[in-house]
This record gives C-alpha cells, sequence and structure tokens, in this order.
C-alpha cells in the first residue's frame, strides 16, 4: 500500500509541478495533494492538476512583440483619422439629377381609372410594329387604361399642397390609395410641374427588417451579439462621418479608405472579441490581406485602365465633384469591401488553431498549421463561392441584358462595366485565400512559441521534472490522453 501511495504522490507531482501546495511561486499552490495515506487520496490529487483551466498560451514576452507591432499600427489610424478628418461634405448647387433632388414625404390621397386617350399628348391609334417594346407601350398609352393619382405632400414649407400624377398602364410602379411616397421638388419649375413621384416610401418594411435583424442577432448571440450590433453601428457612422465627405473634400481616396477600414477593423474586431492576443493574431492576419488587396487592386485597376466612372451615379459625382479620383474610389471600394469578409475568415482560423492548442497543448506549430489549413480549406471554398455569386446577384440585371443581347463571353468581360466588377471580386478573392495561410501561420507560431514551463521559469517557478511512465501505475497510465503519452495524437503499440 505504501509503495501505491508513493507512485501516486510522483504522478501528480510529474504533471502539476512538484510542489502541490509545497512549492512558493507554483501555478498549483492551492494544498491540492489530498495525502490521506491511500492511493485514492494521490488519485484526487492528479486529478484536480488539471481543474485550472488551461494556462495562458502566449507568454509575457509574446504580448510585448504583439503591442510593439499593434500599437504604433493603432496610433498610426488615430493620427490619420485626426489629418484626414473632414468638416462635413462641400456644399454645392443642387442639379436636380438623380440623387441630387430635394425630397418631401408624401401621400397617395385618392387614385381614379381615365382613359390614357384623354391625358396623352397624342390620342391616335399608333400604326407601327406592335410587336416590339415602343409599339408595344404606344399602344397600350393610346388605348389602354391610365390612373390619375393625387398626392399630398407631408413635408416642407409646402405641407398639405396637393398635385396630380398619371400612371401609365405599362410602368412598373403602380400608385395605390394611401400609399406613401418620396416626391421630388423643383422650386425653379412651373408651379403644376414643381412636385413629382421620385419613389415609393420604405421606411416602415425596412425599419421592421432591421429590428427582426437586431433582435435575432442579441437573442442568439447575447451579450457578444449586443457588441456586434454596436460595431456595426460604430462602421455606419465612420463611412457616412468620414470615408465618405473626406472622399468629397478631395482627400485621396485609397489613403482614406486604408485609414477608415483600419479603425473599423481595430474597433468592430476588438470590441467583438475582446482585448486578447487570439484577436491580435486576427487583426495582423486582416492588416496583411488588405495590404496585399491594396497592392493588387492598385496595379490592375491601372494595367486593366478602369477609370470608376461607369453609370450614371459615378458620372453623376464626377460632373459635381471634378476633382475626385474616380479610380481611386473604385479601389476604395474594393477595399472596404474585401475588410467585411476577411474579418470573418482571420477570426476564424485564430479560433481555429487556439482550439487545436487547447484539445492537444503538445502539438508543435507545424501540427497546428497543418491541422489549421485543412479547417481554411473548407472556409476558402465557401467564402469564394459566396463573394462571387454576391457579385453576380448584384450585376444580374446587367448580365440578362448581355445575354439578350446574345454578347460572347469575351465580349461581356471586356466591357469596363463588367471588368470592373470581375477585378472587384478577383483581387478580393485573392486577399481571402492568401489570409487563410498568413493568419493561419500566424496563430499557429503565436500559439506554440510558449509553453507553460517557460513561463513558470521566467517568473522564477522551479521547472517541472517529467517523470518516466515506468514510475505511474498502469491504470494512470492508460487514462492519459493519446496525444501526451506519443506526442503526435498516435497511441503507443503495447
Amino acid at each position: 500500500m505504501g509503495g501505491g501511495h508513493s507512485g501516486g504522490g510522483q504522478g501528480g507531482g510529474g504533471r502539476g509541478g512538484d510542489g502541490h501546495g509545497h512549492e512558493p511561486g507554483d501555478g498549483h499552490g492551492h494544498g491540492e495533494g489530498q495525502r490521506d495515506g491511500s492511493g485514492s487520496g494521490s488519485g484526487g490529487g492528479h486529478g484536480h492538476s488539471h481543474s485550472h483551466g488551461p494556462a495562458t498560451p502566449v507568454s509575457k514576452h509574446l504580448r510585448k512583440v504583439i503591442a510593439a507591432i499593434l500599437i504604433p499600427f493603432g496610433v498610426a489610424v488615430v493620427v490619420g483619422l485626426a489629418v484626414l478628418w473632414p468638416g462635413g461634405a462641400p456644399a454645392h448647387q443642387r442639379t436636380g439629377v438623380g440623387f441630387d433632388r430635394q425630397t418631401q414625404q408624401a401621400t397617395v390621397s385618392k387614385v381614379v381609372s381615365i382613359s390614357c386617350k384623354s391625358v396623352n399628348a397624342s390620342g391616335e391609334t399608333p400604326t407601327g410594329d406592335t410587336s416590339t417594346a415602343e409599339g408595344s407601350s404606344a399602344e397600350q398609352q393610346a388605348n389602354g387604361t391610365c390612373k390619375k393619382a393625387t398626392i399630398r405632400v407631408d413635408t416642407g414649407n409646402d405641407k398639405g399642397r396637393t398635385f396630380t400624377e398619371i400612371v401609365q398602364p405599362d410602368q412598373s410602379r403602380q400608385l395605390h390609395e394611401g400609399q406613401k411616397v418620396v416626391v421630388a421638388y423643383e422650386p425653379s419649375a412651373p408651379r403644376d410641374l414643381q412636385y413629382s413621384v421620385a419613389d415609393v416610401n420604405r421606411r416602415l418594411p425596412m425599419g421592421l427588417l432591421a429590428g427582426i435583424f437586431a433582435l435575432a442577432v442579441v437573442i442568439v448571440g447575447r451579450l457578444r451579439g449586443v457588441m456586434a450590433l454596436v460595431a456595426l453601428t460604430v462602421s455606419f457612422l465612420l463611412l457616412n462621418f468620414f470615408v465618405l465627405p473626406a472622399i468629397l473634400q478631395g482627400s485621396n481616396p485609397l489613403l482614406v479608405a486604408v485609414v477608415g477600414s483600419s479603425a473599423i477593423m481595430l474597433i468592430a474586431l476588438y470590441m467583438c472579441h475582446g482585448l486578447s492576443a487570439r484577436t491580435s493574431v486576427a487583426v495582423l492576419g486582416t492588416l496583411i490581406s488588405l495590404i496585399l488587396i491594396g497592392i493588387l487592386g492598385s496595379q490592375f485597376i491601372g494595367w486593366a485602365a478602369l477609370t470608376g466612372n461607369t453609370d450614371d451615379n459615378t458620372g453623376l459625382i464626377h460632373g459635381l465633384y471634378p476633382s475626385i479620383d474616380m479610380s481611386g474610389l473604385l479601389l476604395a471600394g474594393v477595399i472596404i469591401g474585401s475588410l467585411g469578409v476577411l474579418d470573418d475568415v482571420t477570426v476564424t482560423q485564430t479560433s481555429a488553431v487556439w482550439e487545436l492548442h487547447e484539445a492537444n497543448p503538445t502539438m508543435g506549430w507545424r501540427g497546428l498549421y497543418r491541422a489549421g489549413i485543412r479547417i481554411g480549406r473548407d472556409h476558402i471554398a465557401s467564402v469564394v463561392n459566396t463573394l462571387v455569386l454576391a457579385y453576380a446577384g448584384a450585376a444580374l440585371p446587367l448580365l440578362l441584358l448581355f445575354s439578350i443581347a446574345q454578347s460572347s463571353v469575351g465580349t461581356v468581360a471586356n466591357s469596363e462595366l463588367v471588368a470592373e466588377e470581375i477585378v472587384r471580386t478577383l483581387v478580393g478573392s485573392i486577399g481571402l485565400v492568401a489570409s487563410v495561410p498568413v493568419t493561419t501561420v500566424l496563430a499557429a507560431l503565436v500559439v506554440s512559441a510558449d509553453r507553460p514551463e517557460a513561463e513558470a521559469v521566467g517568473s522564477g517557478a522551479r521547472t517541472p521534472v517529467p517523470v518516466p511512465a515506468t514510475s505511474v501505475s498502469a491504470g494512470t497510465a492508460d487514462s492519459r490522453p493519446a496525444a501526451a503519452r506519443g506526442g503526435k495524437g498516435r497511441r503507443r503499440k503495447r
């Protein structure tokens, strides 16, 4: 019985250090050696040595190294925000075109059906080919039934004023009584033509959908979901009050995008995932990937001669602010658009490596990298497909027009409108693919570069002395994890 007690005591010392409550400075010094003179008592002491949870996997030295990299980066971001911070969007004379119009809220108070002949400029029946889209529309406007809507202005200086709008039968937007709409106001036009319906008021359904989204995030994510919503709000505030006004004021769009994206990344990641070495590794992986995306985007946007001025909206921006670098604005959009998916990839990869280390602390950085990259490959496949489909879905009407025109794939891809989306997608995807091995190797190196023993030595504690397996009872040896016995997670042959 005495021999059994001695073996159990050694086994406990081998696991948690040889000072179970007796060595000063030992991390396990809680008087846990339950030495009651029996073998069962020593077994209890051994089991208690695992109840403290995993030691901090990153040493003070490595934390200092991470801080030495991220603190200057954070200071640079703050300085960039201070230097580039705008005083607000510069004023300009409204053009009355597109989004650059004065608008008010209004309500459709009455809708009546009338003959299109009585309201259209020409009531004659068209004699041309009615099989075409233009001919069919002309026939409907001549012989169809139109709607005469009375709209009441609900906001602004003309609150309570009414005007009428004729809705053609082939119009995509049909008005109905009681509908909330947005009306455009042009003060220089004749009085009876100053107001016109610009769009439908969608505030209620959009607000309700946003509320459902926020509720779902909070219910599932709890406190972390709340922090994610706060980070999302901060991101929108930075975009609205820093990125957009700074670009309008003439600052370099690429520089503004880099500073703004970096600020969003730091705030969102640390706010959602906490101030820790794990989050810091994800930040480093995201930063390296953003730099790669910026370099590739700059090179290929210039090489492909993409101007960034491809539709009515970008044309209007260029007309109002000719000093804005539209190709730089395109590159800024690529960087900001890639940031959200990059955060997801880098955080997932870092967490995967950390969990693998906690499951098997004896695994070296190469083993952690190989295991982490296997997880990353699955992530790459799904994320790249998601990114490509997201861009394709946004450009679906454009792709449909090319399909109707029966254009070849080469012709479609060569057009600037499509080439812009291709460059945006491929550059962002390359950054995403690169973020997986970069973040995985960073996390593997950081999490495996330190051991609890090394931390103990640095703090002046005694280095634990490994005990040969022959000195431990057979039952205790067989109950140890396979990774602890074999070093690489394999069972020894008996």
